[in-house]
């Protein structure tokens, strides 16, 4: 688990450099452009999905520099228990601001992310298991670049994303993972 950690936390501080670097090398813009293309297609490693996630997104906002987003995505993801396999939904719902001129922006946003899973749930009387599909859900943050033109194109991200983790309906202890980061790589039109 010790190498787990370590890795996270290397991942972590390339992306948060990536993330620094790009940002400060953009070139000075003087006045912010009106986007065209609202609306995204994009694959997201990590991130707000936690492993991966196909998205669409569309800006349904902008006011100069600012401008507010919202997507959905949908990734499916296997589970293997009692030796039967079975591909469950995962639903990364996220709001985003980006601000910036032109190309480059600082991206920072909120989301909740729902899952399907699996567990073994046993009978106190018989003692016999059963195999039982639950609801989780956990809340990404976001705090990172973003790549989008104005008139469509190429669309890029990358963020540092921590996790909080809460347990619906089964009355454990919430979490905090500070360790996540996430890219995205698609189009906007």
């Amino acid at each position: 688990m010790k190498n787990g950690s370590t890795f996270l936390k290397l991942a972590f501080t390339v992306t948060l450099a990536l993330a620094l670097a790009i940002s400060f090398n953009s070139s000075a813009q003087t006045e912010a452009e009106t986007f065209t293309a609202k609306n995204a297609v994009y694959l997201e490693i990590g991130g707000s999905s936690g492993i991966y996630a196909v998205n669409y997104s569309k800006i349904f906002h902008q006011k100069g520099k600012l401008k507010l987003n919202a997507s959905v995505g949908l990734s499916m993801l296997p589970h293997r228990l009692n030796s039967n396999s079975t591909w469950l939904p995962l639903i990364p719902i996220e709001v985003s601001a980006f601000y910036g001129k032109s190309n480059h922006h600082l991206e920072l946003g909120l989301g909740v992310t729902s899952y399907l899973g699996r567990t073994l749930d046993i009978n106190s009387e018989t003692f016999e298991f059963s195999d039982k599909v639950v609801f989780g859900a956990f809340i990404p943050l976001r705090v990172g670049y973003r790549y989008q033109k104005p008139e469509g194109g190429f669309f890029f991200r990358v963020g540092y994303t921590p996790i909080i983790d809460f347990p619906p309906r089964t009355g454990g202890n919430w979490s905090f993972n500070p360790y996540w980061a996430g890219v995205s790589f698609g189009k906007s039109f």
